[in-house]
């Protein structure tokens, strides 16, 4: 586990000999191991001294005082006393004391934090499948953080707002997070992820991750590959629906009827494909799609056109604009030889009057 080693020198002076000794607060993550250091700058063979927040002494110079196999000696000399203490416990948390035994004895205290890792989040409150419309309550919670976990929210990779609570339980915290949802079709396939950030947790955080099964009833709508059917012209409807569960297959009727022409109309899954159209196509063509939520359906209306009277027709309307064109041309040009009449008349009067 990763030890983090700083904060501010703490020392205690007595008289000015200039013998003192120097330590470091630590701060730990639970299960990792915290190294104590005392320091003298000027020392005249005097005994260095570590006890743990309970008072009982761990080391008095290179001798083992208290029998715990976590604590060892990793350095002793008249200048340095360094222990270690291994798998550490949030228990080991307190106040730490390192002595130096003049006349009087000098102390410098150093705190020992111990970082509580939360445990792996959990999701609960979600129902599979859910129906759209349904209300439905995302809770996340993490046990055994300390200082208290913060959860985030994600839908997708984009970050949602939760409700946060709070509570002590010991010396870690639990921590949850709740998030309401109006469920629609949108959510299906969605990925809830519930993420700790900790302190503890220098490099991956810890996340959980649910996703949304939505069901719902199907929507349907045709589309056609031609703008203007005409006769002899192949035509193809597809029935586009979607819905969960999937609505297949889907049902294809004519005026209210079945298919009159299974040969010249062919259905495979969702198309309907007309080979060659004629005048006897025309009509309103259904598509329905059912699921065990509902029924959806659309209509398109189906006119064949004539190619040789379409033909007729845009030679008419041709016709027709250039004459429509000719009018306002001339139109103009009256309006423009009547403007510059008046003018001149006009200017005719007013001299005559002068």
């Amino acid at each position: 586990m990763h030890l983090l080693l700083h904060i501010s020198v703490i020392c205690h002076v007595a008289g000015i000999s200039g013998q003192y000794p120097l330590v470091q607060n630590v701060t730990v993550t639970e299960g990792g191991t915290a190294n104590l250091t005392c320091r003298v700058e000027y020392n005249d063979n005097t005994s260095l001294q570590w006890s743990n927040p309970a008072q009982q002494t761990l080391f008095f110079g290179d001798k083992k005082a208290l029998r715990d196999n976590r604590i060892e000696l990793v350095r002793a000399s008249w200048s340095e006393l360094t222990i270690s203490i291994s798998d550490v416990t949030l228990s080991d948390e307190g106040m730490y004391t390192c002595s130096l035994f003049t006349m009087p004895v000098r102390t410098a205290k150093a705190y020992l934090t111990v970082l509580g890792v939360p445990e792996k989040p959990e999701i609960d409150g979600l129902t599979k499948p859910a129906l759209e419309g349904d209300h439905v309550t995302l809770t996340c919670i993490t046990q055994g953080s300390k200082p208290a976990a913060d959860l985030r929210w994600f839908r997708n990779e984009k970050e949602v707002k939760g409700a946060k609570e709070v509570n002590a339980s010991g010396k870690t915290f639990t921590v949850r997070s709740s998030l309401q949802l109006l469920v629609d079709r949108n959510d299906d396939g969605v990925a809830y992820t519930c993420r700790v950030d900790h302190v503890a947790l220098t490099q991956t955080p810890q996340q959980a991750t649910e996703v949304l099964e939505v069901h719902y009833a199907p929507r349907v709508e045709i589309i056609h590959s031609l703008g203007v059917p005409q006769e002899g012209q192949y035509l193809k409807l597809e029935c586009v629906s979607k819905g969960n569960p999937s609505p297949d297959p889907v049902m294809w009727t004519k005026d209210g009827s079945d298919l009159p022409d299974l040969e010249r109309m062919i259905v495979e899954g969702r198309e309907l494909t007309f080979t060659s159209l004629n005048k006897t196509d025309n009509g309103t063509y259904r598509c329905e799609a059912s699921n065990h939520l509902g029924t959806s359906s659309a209509e398109y209306v189906l006119y064949v056109y004539d190619p040789n009277a379409l033909g007729q027709h845009s030679t008419d309307h041709a016709l027709i604009g250039g004459v429509v064109a000719v009018v306002v041309f001339v139109t103009l040009c009256l309006i423009i030889v009547l403007g510059r009449y008046l003018a001149r008349h006009k200017g005719k009067t007013t001299v005559d009057h002068t």
